[in-house]
């Protein structure tokens, strides 16, 4: 059985051609990532998800025979993470881009009050905050200063006045076992 190394490592199509379509795929599905989909994101950055789907799929489609050979396939996935990286770079070395890539904290609550607006854009319900409330320790809107929804989809939390949890006696210092 003899094996046609020029099927396997060869290049089936232009590089270029493999660059700009990993290029037009990371953008398409960063927008919608980032303008759609913020939410459902959870904890993890909204590009690493995106990097994790784009790279499954340009390394399945070499793997699979969708290109003609693994070489596509590499330089495809060369295209979204070289992408990656340039957006983590340049979010990190210019706040221009850092506004652009990632979204700004989404006031939810302010002094007690629910801000509907932002929870209708959001598609976040009463119960749903509530819940996330109580899961940081709080069981009445009145406690809260501030909530945001975070960039990574969590919620952070700033009390009315520090509760004095277990451990706490008043000096911010947890209570000697």
């Amino acid at each position: 059985m003899n094996m046609n190394w020029q099927e396997i490592i060869g290049l089936s199509m232009s590089p270029w051609e493999l660059v700009v379509r990993g290029t037009l795929m990371y953008w398409f599905l960063f927008l919608i990532f980032r303008f759609l989909l913020r939410r459902d994101v959870g904890s993890v950055a909204i590009a690493d998800i995106l990097l994790l789907v784009l790279i499954a799929d340009a390394s399945q489609n070499a793997m699979a025979g969708e290109y003609k050979t693994v070489s596509d396939g590499m330089v495809l996935v060369g295209t979204i993470v070289g992408w990656n990286l340039a957006l983590d770079w340049l979010s990190f070395r210019f706040a221009a881009v850092r506004k652009i890539v990632e979204p700004r904290p989404l006031l939810l609550v302010d002094r007690g009050r629910l801000q509907r607006h932002n929870m209708r854009r959001e598609f976040i319900t009463r119960e749903e905050l509530m819940s996330k409330l109580r899961e940081n320790g709080i069981e009445n809107l009145a406690e809260v200063k501030k909530a945001y929804l975070e960039t990574d989809g969590e919620l952070s939390v700033i009390e009315m006045q520090p509760s004095r949890r277990k451990g706490d006696q008043g000096t911010g210092k947890p209570k000697a076992v």
